[in-house]
């Protein structure tokens, strides 16, 4: 038989627990003109952790809010913290803090600290979610910290037209983070969309960057990240990677990044890493590539790019299998004469060959340097004679009696249609 003194004690231990958590994480402290607390900065400083700070809709002139506990920061009917241009809106030092739909706005440029709409230092389990920023040096900006979200947040600058890039702070900055997820958010009129270095273990997916004055992302020292789903357009210098392994890039959209200097994708001293499944598509130059060695690129788009792939001699061991080539000036083009690089099933639009036997795969391999290409790279000013017919003179030559253009560098099984990589792939089973 149970005692009845046991039961009832163990029924008030347990509804002193439930009242007590709800005490420590149920209480909601308003903000608004009318509420008991009429500042962000001083219900924050009130606030016990666990709670929850709630902002109404209105305008608060105010910055350096730190949040020092856990607690969560949420705006309801699109509240606006302008900082005035005076210093830091929000600085998070605690772990476990959320920050959700909120505006943001008006940092100064700072050259000495880099001042940011949201700053989090050395804390872990932070969440940036579907927050506004406006015309902020640094957006959101992440030193040390682990295990964060950034989630749905528009981070929009100024407009970049004749301005320095020491004039621009990072949409999204993130320094010495990992396990991050920065996903679904919208970033332009920054330094850089999304900056990341010495970050490891993250995952950066559906994000669009895209008017931003030099990369639209830049990373640096960040292996084993993931990048996928992600648009990077209208760049200043398109997307840079660099003194990295074991990444993997797939279906991304590289597009629309015109200039001297501007790539889809600039990969340097990258090693062990996969891109796969990316588009392409009107840019001076889609691949950049400088010592980078054991890539594995498949099933990419090159469409209507000036250089498809610029590949240097100091490339070792990579792999170009199942790839489209379409519309673009040059499709390879290298700067030595001879490459330690594979080109294989590839579809090329420029190729001219034959295939007797009908298994979709040409009969006689395709060169996709060109003679012209090389003469470019070395002579860059000889590009104003494109499409001359010297130029084609030229190339028909060299095909003829090939001795200029990189004697390993050959697609010795071109591919005679146009990949369509959803429904080709019984196909790239049979040639593997």
């Amino acid at each position: 038989m149970k005692d009845p003194t046991k039961q009832i004690f163990i029924l008030a231990y347990v509804l002193a627990l439930m009242l007590g958590s709800q005490a420590a994480f149920g209480t909601t402290l308003k903000v608004c003109p009318t509420c008991p607390y009429t500042s962000v900065k001083e219900a924050v400083a009130a606030a016990k952790p666990g709670e929850t700070v709630l902002v109404e809709g209105g305008t608060y002139q105010e910055h350096g809010i730190e949040i020092n506990k856990p607690l969560t920061l949420l705006g309801r009917n699109n509240p606006v913290i302008d900082g005035n241009f005076k210093g830091q809106i929000l600085t998070i030092t605690s772990d476990n803090v959320t920050v959700e739909g909120l505006t943001l706005q008006n940092i100064a440029t700072s050259y000495r600290q880099d001042d940011a709409a949201i700053r989090v230092v050395q804390r872990s389990n932070v969440r940036i979610l579907n927050n506004t920023i406006l015309h902020t040096y640094f957006g959101i900006y992440l030193q040390n910290s682990d295990n964060c979200v950034i989630k749905g947040n528009v981070v929009a600058g100024q407009d970049v037209t004749g301005k320095n890039e020491s004039a621009l702070g990072n949409a999204i900055h993130l320094w010495y983070c990992d396990k991050a997820v920065i996903s679904n958010n919208r970033v332009s009129g920054h330094r850089d969309g999304i900056y990341l270095e010495f970050v490891k273990d993250s995952e950066v997916k559906d994000n669009l960057s895209e008017h931003n004055l030099r990369y639209g992302l830049h990373f640096m020292f960040s292996d084993r990240n993931t990048y996928t789903h992600n648009t990077f357009r209208k760049n200043g210098a398109g997307v840079a990677v660099m003194y990295t392994r074991d990444i993997r890039m797939e279906y991304n959209t590289f597009e629309d990044n015109w200039g001297a200097a501007a790539y889809g994708l600039l990969l340097k001293d990258i090693s062990n890493s996969v891109i796969h499944n990316n588009t392409f598509r009107r840019n001076t130059t889609g691949i950049y590539m400088e010592s980078s060695s054991r890539l594995d690129l498949q099933r990419n788009d090159f469409d209507r790019n000036g250089w498809a792939v610029r590949l240097l001699s100091s490339c070792t061991d990579d792999v170009f299998k199942f790839n489209n080539f379409t519309g673009n000036s040059f499709d390879v083009s290298t700067n030595g004469d001879s490459q330690l690089n594979r080109f294989e099933n590839n579809y090329w639009d420029k190729y001219t060959g034959y295939d007797l036997d009908k298994d979709r795969v040409g009969d006689v391999p395709y060169r996709p340097v060109s003679l012209y290409s090389m003469l470019v790279e070395r002579v860059p000013p000889s590009v104003i004679f494109m499409r001359s017919f010297m130029v084609d003179l030229l190339d028909s030559i060299e095909k003829v009696l090939p001795s200029f253009i990189p004697e390993n560098l050959v697609d010795e099984q071109p591919l005679m249609k146009k990949i369509e990589h959803d429904n080709d792939r019984k196909l790239a089973q049979v040639l593997r």
